[in-house]
């Protein structure tokens, strides 16, 4: 009898054990994700990130493509083109402390056909057209009588690209609670582009993160250096401008994430313009998580100054992460 219940009781031993080894997913935080605000998005924009580091010696690559519509129309400028974005990169946890991060991005104008898709979702949704229904699709104009800035018929342009680097500093870390304070220095004096910034931009920020079973809270401050002007010689760039970001993400399935992510920039004007204002954007993504990579895909979409950020941007990502135990 006891040979029986021995018998009997093994495969739930078993489960048991290997429920207790199977690891935790690994927490990979915000969605691979970049401002879009037309005049931001083209320089250094910090990015909001864990506060949490990587496992020690582990290395995560990543790559993601972003097609994004820019529209506004008021009565000081217009704008209507699309970018998109190619960004390619690569983060490596030195020890507790220090991580490291190098990457390169590039802001590619070419046509990605949203302007029906965005349309017709703005009549699904009775949202104002805002007079992008008014002109052709497909243009590439840019029109700031006031700053002397007219380019058209840009299509195929590059619009920018630059090198990044990253240097995190892990403060605080426990199992449920993360701090982390990071330096960012980005170069774009590289080659003819369009929106061409000062060859090297800073940025400092702050990096929190909460995990509690399901559910993960990231928050991040920044503050951004750069030189001023840039090649829109008339156009008044600010010399600095912060960031606060906020994401949220809930595990839904053992391998599927729920994300959404608010971020607020400030404006790169110093005029009286809408360039001045804040930028503001929502993102929703869902990231499906695999023993040792990611793939995510997200949706950008401005919010209340609608004339200072991108109409909307689709963003796919991958993310593959190695180290010294793999």
């Amino acid at each position: 009898m006891n040979t029986t219940i021995i018998l009997a009781g093994a495969p739930l031993i078993t489960a048991l054990n290997v429920h207790a080894i199977t690891p935790p997913p690994a927490n990979y935080g915000p969605l691979q994700t970049y401002a879009q605000s037309p005049f931001i998005t083209n320089g250094l924009a910090p990015q909001l990130r864990s506060g949490f580091s990587l496992p020690v010696d582990n290395v995560e690559l990543s790559a993601s493509l972003t097609a994004a519509s820019i529209w506004a129309q008021n009565g000081h400028y217009e704008l209507d083109y699309y970018q998109n974005q190619l960004q390619l990169g690569g983060k490596w946890q030195i020890d507790q402390s220090w991580q490291f991060e190098l990457g390169y991005r590039w802001n590619y104008a070419g046509n990605n056909h949203l302007d029906s898709l965005t349309i017709a979702f703005h009549d699904w949704f009775s949202i104002d057209q805002n007079g992008r229904d008014l002109v052709e699709n497909d243009r590439y104009l840019i029109d700031i009588p006031n700053y002397g800035i007219e380019e058209r018929d840009f299509r195929g342009e590059v619009l920018s690209q630059g090198l990044y680097s990253y240097l995190q500093y892990q403060l605080y870390q426990t199992t449920r609670h993360g701090l982390s304070l990071g330096w960012s220095l980005y170069y774009s004096d590289i080659g003819n582009t369009l929106f061409a910034h000062s060859d090297w931009e800073q940025a400092l920020q702050l990096n929190y993160g909460y995990l509690n079973g399901n559910h993960g809270v990231d928050v991040t401050l920044s503050q951004t250096y750069r030189d001023t002007p840039t090649n829109f010689t008339l156009m008044p760039y600010v010399s600095n401008n912060w960031f606060v970001g906020a994401s949220y993400q809930y595990q839904w399935y053992q391998n599927h994430f729920l994300i959404g992510q608010f971020g607020l920039y400030e404006g790169i004007s110093n005029a009286d313009d809408d360039f001045a204002k804040v930028a503001t954007e929502v993102t929703l993504g869902y990231r499906y998580q695999m023993v040792q990579s990611a793939v995510e895909f997200s949706v950008v979409e401005n919010m209340i100054n609608a004339d200072n950020s991108t109409d909307i941007a689709f963003t796919f990502a991958y993310r593959y992460r190695y180290g010294a135990s793999d």
